[in-house]
């Protein structure tokens, strides 16, 4: 099983989302995290939209940017960093065959790889993120390192595939060697993001956030020493075999037709429904 030993549950929160689905008998879903608000409010049937053609389409959030924290300081040291489609706005065709959410950070990523490799991952507009403080501590950039770096190794080896070759011979491309360099690359992205950083030390600038934002990058880099070219190999093995069985499960999922029967087949014993409107809290 493909696990990064997450201590988010966000990853079954979703995946339960998407069994839900089925089991209601839901063709189209939209996950909107808690704390995102959006920026039209036509955005929602835009996406819904774009789902009778393709089976993810997803929101951009550039206000507070839906980036990692190497991504953050990054951006605060004044290099070039962009945002891509991101889970916190993520509409999902489920009468189709479904991907899933694995257990570690960018699962968003991971979700929607191959529509992205296939370039059928539609934009629908943009979305509002509540402003936190990504450098808070450097815990935070350590938990995400493994996911950042799988996500972005990933994502570059797919940009430069031909999106009709099918998604696993494109990864084949990812072998130990691929990840070998990709680790070095990684490792110069975040001693960039450091010396850019420290030149804002002494001048007229916030230092205690500066000084905050190269304690994050110390610690996504000694995460990143800890991690193998073997490792991010077997993860991703790991990954596209419960790719394929998550696939065969939520197949054969069927509507059940009423809400407490889906949680007796999920095996919740404690939840609650909303009223209307409102999200089901579990």
């Amino acid at each position: 099983m493909a696990s990064a030993n997450r201590m988010s549950d966000l990853s079954a929160k979703r995946n339960i989302g998407l069994l839900l689905a089925r089991l209601h008998g839901w063709n189209k879903i939209a996950f909107v995290d808690d704390d995102v608000t959006l920026s039209q409010t036509d955005n929602i049937a835009r996406l819904a939209g774009q789902l009778d053609e393709h089976q993810v389409a997803g929101m951009v959030v550039r206000d507070f940017p839906d980036n990692s924290v190497v991504c953050h300081a990054r951006r605060l040291a004044g290099l070039w960093q962009d945002v891509f489609v991101t889970g916190a706005v993520l509409g999902v065709n489920c009468s189709l065959p479904l991907s899933f959410f694995p257990d570690i950070y960018n699962e968003d990523w991971f979700f929607f790889a191959e529509e992205a490799a296939t370039r059928k991952l539609p934009r629908v507009g943009q979305a509002r993120q509540v402003e936190y403080n990504p450098f808070a501590g450097p815990g935070r950039a350590r938990r995400e390192e493994f996911g950042d770096l799988l996500a972005e190794g990933v994502y570059a080896l797919i940009s430069e595939e031909d999106p009709s070759v099918p998604f696993d011979e494109q990864l084949r491309g990812a072998t130990s060697a691929y990840w070998s360099r990709f680790i070095d690359a990684r490792r110069h992205v975040i001693t960039e993001a450091k010396t850019a950083l420290c030149r804002f030390i002494d001048c007229n600038v916030d230092n205690e956030a500066v000084c905050s934002a190269l304690g994050s990058l110390e610690g996504a880099e000694s995460q990143l020493g800890t991690i193998t070219a073997d490792r991010c190999v077997n993860f991703l093995h790991a990954w596209r075999d419960d790719f394929r069985d998550w696939q065969k499960f939520s197949t054969d999922v069927n509507n059940v037709g009423s809400t407490s029967d889906a949680m007796d087949f999920l095996q919740l014993e404690s939840w609650c429904q909303s009223e209307f409107g409102a999200p089901l809290s579990l």
